[in-house]
């Protein structure tokens, strides 16, 4: 059996669409399906029908599940302590964080820590929030960085992982301004606000839909664009596309400087935390030691 074939397993099993489990698995959608075929015809049983319409696991896809995604994580883990074993990448701390997270909070937040964590000791791996929760899932970071809301969906089982807020922040509605400074996009116009959103690998986006989508001022809207990326929702509202949520932590610049106004009316701002996870049960002395050391 091929390593891989686990990772498509829990992709095709996230998804139930092999379109978009292989657009996960940055393949093609043939070459996803001939794996999947070749995992099955591993197994021996038949883990997934299929319909025109339609995907779900059977019964033995189910059972696989259980185990599949604590077998990649072992294999990952396996291959991590034998590196460090042999002295390599012994004492490298990988952290997974969100894009904005990334270039915002990341760097205050390890400068206000440079004595635990030092430099030249850390490996920084910026992506989705999907991404990043399936980097965890892989045991191929230690930590993630995210945002988080009580509310918002998550890809991990629950005792997973544990927690801990280091941060907070809040996603405000925002507007480029018009020529008298107030928003250029309401929500209260007569016709729908064009609307820049997020796509499904965003975590923000997960906290909007839980949150937000099902205030009555979201049917205001049309979206007009979408990304995955706060940063480029930030240019695009800026360039005055549209509104846009966006973190505080992201925002804060152009709203000192004028080139973002709030949209208050109808869009009150969503408390967020920023958390940093880790694997339940004992990690490794650097993890260890990090974690213990954390306020």
């Amino acid at each position: 059996m091929e390593t891989i074939w686990l990772e498509d397993f829990l992709a095709l099993a996230s998804e139930l669409n092999f379109s978009r489990a292989a657009e996960r698995r940055h393949i093609t959608q043939p070459a996803f399906s001939r794996r999947i075929r070749a995992l099955e015809t591993w197994v021996g049983a038949p883990l997934f029908t299929r319909t025109t319409h339609n995907v779900a696991m059977t019964a033995a896809g189910t059972v696989f599940q259980a185990q599949a995604a604590m077998l990649s994580r072992d294999i990952q883990r396996l291959r991590q302590e034998t590196r460090a074993a042999a002295g390599i990448d012994a004492g490298v701390l990988t952290i997974a964080a969100t894009h904005a997270l990334s270039f915002t909070f990341f760097p205050r937040w390890i400068r206000g820590n440079d004595a635990l964590f030092g430099r030249g000791n850390l490996n920084l791996v910026s992506d989705s929030m999907m991404a990043c929760e399936e980097i965890m899932l892989r045991g191929e970071a230690s930590l993630m960085l995210c945002h988080h809301h009580p509310a918002m969906r998550s890809q991990f089982e629950p005792g997973q992982f544990d927690s801990m807020v280091v941060g907070s922040d809040s996603l405000v509605l925002v507007s480029a301004p018009d020529g008298e400074g107030k928003p250029l996009w309401s929500l209260d116009a007569g016709r729908p606000a064009p609307y820049l959103g997020y796509s499904e690998p965003s975590g923000l986006g997960r906290i909007i839909s839980a949150v937000w989508r099902k205030e009555p001022s979201a049917g205001r809207i049309e979206q007009v664009f979408t990304s995955h990326l706060a940063a480029t929702l930030l240019t695009m509202a800026r360039s005055g596309e549209g509104l846009a949520w966006l973190p505080m932590t992201l925002a804060e610049d152009s709203l000192e400087a004028g080139t973002l106004v709030r949209v208050a009316s109808g869009a009150m701002p969503i408390p967020i935390e920023i958390r940093l996870y880790r694997h339940k049960g004992r990690q490794g002395a650097t993890i260890e030691a990090a974690w213990a050391a954390l306020p």
